[in-house]
């Protein structure tokens, strides 16, 4: 978990303190701290680069920011995309085409054709997915994900690569897939699997490299195919709570590299983090709107809820609150804080100690830079919110916050209603 800098009980982040952050831009406010973004992104690149030849695939589904995405372009990450949109995105980013693998599942043939025309790297789900891109053109080239029965992740939802799941190729049908993949005339170049989401631990993606190597192995003996690349995947947690651990990526890139240069003739490793490098860049400032006392519970209301940062509610997930304009003062009360959302299940944080709140606080939620707009939704018509990116000092807007004319710009009235 980041720590942050206080300057007289303000919590001060990039160089702006909260409070100023949020007066100028309003809350709800996602607010990316730049030089967090660079550094992470240095640090993974770094663990594994020194092995062997390696590319990291920002996963970018877990923020899509054009800016966020162009500070990693000028890092020179490679993407992980999971829909034609976010190769739109990160071409018009800056992001050349060879540097794009896109990984979809259950992936139309409209969408493989725009993915064919913008150049991309395509990773294959399913065998109906390689038949169907073989109509459209030939060599194109193509990876295969293996289903490789290796699960982990934070939450039932994100674990990605068990048998259960509905990702990927069955390990015994891999080598019939790159078969028939050569016969049909695409170019066969790497190999992937992903294992799930928020992994904490080095051995699982041990157990993944081993599977993976294991593939390779027989592809160039049967078919006499050496890949480019074997796909590791994504997954790399963060420590949400305070008392959590890094994860060691030094030790996981010293494992997985070793396995691979000495067990295969894949020329390089990808890896595919996108939580790693942007969750604990950002925090969400949300402003006290509502004090309430129960003979159960004590409420601090804010102005964002599950429309804004949904994993609490969706995946029970932790996220360290604080308050942001008594940044470093001891906890008095315990509070739950909730947000303006008609449901019940609309929370941010439940049980934590805290100053004593009073309307107008400034609640700051941390690592909020993955899975946080991305997953934010106009639920209740509520407009979603601003993002702004700070640095040395300077906070630039990255996106606007919404209005209702955004809301309802798409909406159209039948004629026939309008009577």
């Amino acid at each position: 978990m980041r720590q942050f800098e206080s300057l007289h009980d303000q919590m001060v982040i990039g160089g702006v303190t909260a409070k100023e952050l949020a007066e100028r831009f309003g809350t709800p406010l996602y607010v990316t701290d730049e030089i967090a973004v660079r550094e992470n992104f240095k640090r993974i690149q770094q663990a594994f680069s020194c092995h062997m030849p390696a590319n990291i695939h920002y996963a970018c589904k877990a923020n899509s920011n054009l800016a966020i995405l162009r500070i990693l372009e000028r890092e020179g990450s490679c993407i992980d995309a999971v829909s034609i949109w976010e190769v739109e995105s990160c071409l018009m980013a800056g992001f050349e085409p060879n540097k794009i693998l896109f990984t979809g599942v259950s992936v139309s043939d409209e969408e493989m054709k725009a993915l064919v025309g913008r150049g991309v790297t395509i990773n294959i789900d399913s065998p109906s997915q390689l038949i169907r891109l073989s109509k459209i053109g030939t060599d194109i080239p193509i990876s295969v994900r293996v289903n490789p029965d290796v699960g982990a992740g934070h939450h039932e939802h994100v674990v990605t690569g068990s048998k259960r799941t509905k990702f990927g190729i069955p390990r015994g049908d891999v080598l019939r897939m790159y078969s028939e993949a050569l016969r049909l005339g695409l170019r066969p170049v790497g190999l992937h699997a992903h294992i799930g989401a928020g992994v904490q631990d080095v051995a699982p993606f041990v157990q993944v490299t081993e599977v993976l190597v294991s593939i390779a192995r027989e592809l160039e003996t049967s078919l006499g195919l050496v890949l480019e690349f074997l796909d590791i995947g994504g997954g790399i947690g963060i420590p949400y709570r305070p008392e959590e651990k890094e994860m060691d990526v030094e030790l996981m890139a010293r494992e997985v590299t070793s396995l691979i240069r000495s067990g295969c003739s894949a020329r390089s490793v990808a890896v595919e983090p996108g939580r790693y490098i942007v969750a604990d860049t950002t925090v969400l400032l949300t402003k006290v709107v509502d004090v309430k006392e129960t003979p159960d519970r004590r409420f601090v209301g804010v102005d964002a809820g599950f429309n804004t940062l949904i994993r609490p509610s969706f995946y029970g997930s932790y996220h360290h609150v604080a308050i942001a304009n008594k940044f470093g003062m001891p906890g008095e009360i315990t509070y739950d804080v909730v947000g303006p959302i008609c449901e019940s299940g609309d929370f941010l944080a439940r049980d934590r100690m805290l100053p004593r709140v009073t309307e107008g606080d400034i609640v700051a939620v941390y690592d909020a830079g993955a899975y946080g707009f991305t997953m934010s939704s106009q639920y209740n018509s509520r407009p979603r919110c601003a993002e702004v990116l700070v640095k040395d000092g300077n906070a630039s807007i990255i996106r606007d916050r919404e209005s209702l004319d955004d809301i309802l710009r798409h909406q159209r009235m039948p004629s026939r209603l309008m009577v």
